[in-house]
């Protein structure tokens, strides 16, 4: 099968989406399919179109003009998708350039598959003036793929293409985070808590989503805990001034982005794994996937997403309301005191990720969807007729 996926970036651009993407595509190689991945080509030379192989992926990045409101401008892009032949279409939401190629120039010969990560949150301007093409965009695919069941549920614009809607949750390497160096953990955790103080761990990119300011709110009322931070992003430098205010530059280490190869072993040196989002933004969180394999306990903000599915309140972890550092606080605190809960809900947290969140079975999910989609009728990217 030839299957062409559609979004902004790919590696070695770091992010959820991204991520996800490379997992996929590389997944669906091994399965022995042809994938393509079209993205946008980032600076230094993004206005050239640039075509590569990664790890069996061929890799089209296609000229970029500029990039406003995070999203990368393309004319190449439209030109690109006219000229690839697939059998699958494969668009990762929001990503409203590709969406609209792929709409005006993808082959009408193709099934089109939609995953809807998120929302569009924020941008509001934006999508008031993208609302009626994005429509269309949507009532011309053939499935449209959730990430998780609440989320479906809960997002308006899904609720207007229920009978199109299928839900395949994220997956990841899993059996990469079951175990670690112990040196390497060691090392970690001789770095950040060398005292032996309870260490929390947050990993992610630093967007105003991810509620990071929350959590350091609540660290006053967690006094013995460290935190690190790993990942990098446009809240950074104000972060860093808050814990700073906050008199915590002692117990906060902001680690930027951590190697990949270095991640299990850090997971591994946390106590527990901290989540404090603030929006629906936060759609799904692999990284609660990840932390959950490597056998941490999980404490996250119910946003009416995803991640209140992932980590399952009182079996995998503890689930608090969103901008609540007391509570936040305390649902550290409890697990903190509580070392044999710790050890029940990360044992539970590791079963739960290898039984529903590997990449494999992801994998597997989507392609049963492709398998459905190849024995539909007339696609509906021929009707365009939603308003």
């Amino acid at each position: 099968m030839r299957i062409l996926h559609v979004y902004k970036d790919y590696t070695p651009v770091l992010g959820g989406i991204e991520n996800h993407v490379r997992l996929l595509a590389e997944g669906q190689v091994r399965r022995g399919h042809r994938v393509t991945v079209l993205v946008t080509n980032p600076a230094p030379r993004g206005w050239r179109t640039h075509e590569e192989t990664i790890n069996g992926v061929r890799v089209v990045r296609a000229g970029r003009l500029a990039t406003v409101a995070s999203t990368p401008l393309s004319l190449s892009l439209f030109r690109e998708v006219r000229r690839l032949s697939c059998d699958v279409i494969h668009l990762h939401f929001p990503y409203p350039v590709g969406e609209v190629a792929q709409w005006l120039f993808g082959p009408r010969t193709a099934r089109r598959v939609l995953t809807y990560h998120s929302d569009v949150v924020r941008q509001k301007i934006l999508l008031r003036l993208y609302a009626p093409l994005m429509r269309r965009v949507l009532a011309g695919v053939d499935v449209i793929l959730a990430t998780s069941q609440p989320y479906a549920e809960s997002s308006p614009v899904l609720r207007r293409f229920w009978n199109r809607v299928r839900v395949v949750p994220l997956g990841i390497e899993t059996a990469r985070f079951c175990t670690a160096p112990p040196e390497r953990t060691a090392a970690w955790r001789t770095r950040l808590a060398p005292e032996g103080e309870p260490l929390l761990l947050f990993v992610g990119r630093l967007r105003y989503y991810k509620g990071l300011d929350v959590l350091l709110q609540a660290m006053p009322l967690v006094p013995r805990a460290h935190l690190v931070v790993a990942g990098d992003g446009p809240m950074r430098a104000n972060w860093q001034r808050l814990a700073n205010h906050l008199a915590l530059s002692e117990r906060v280490v902001f680690l930027g982005d951590v190697p990949d190869e270095e991640l299990p072993a850090l997971y591994h040196a946390a106590d527990l794994f901290v989540l404090p989002a603030t929006a629906r933004s936060e759609a799904f969180g692999t990284v609660l996937i990840e932390a959950m394999a490597a056998g941490l306990p999980l404490v996250t903000t119910d946003v009416g997403t995803g991640t209140s599915w992932v980590n399952q309140h009182g079996e995998t972890g503890l689930v608090v309301p969103p901008r609540a550092p007391a509570a936040l606080a305390a649902a550290i605190t409890q697990l903190l005191e509580n070392p044999d809960l710790r050890r029940v809900m990360g044992r539970a947290g590791q079963q739960r990720a290898l039984a529903e969140f590997d990449v494999e079975r992801m994998v597997e999910r989507v392609l049963e969807v492709y398998r459905e989609v190849a024995s539909f009728g007339p696609s509906p990217a021929d009707e365009y007729n939603v308003t």
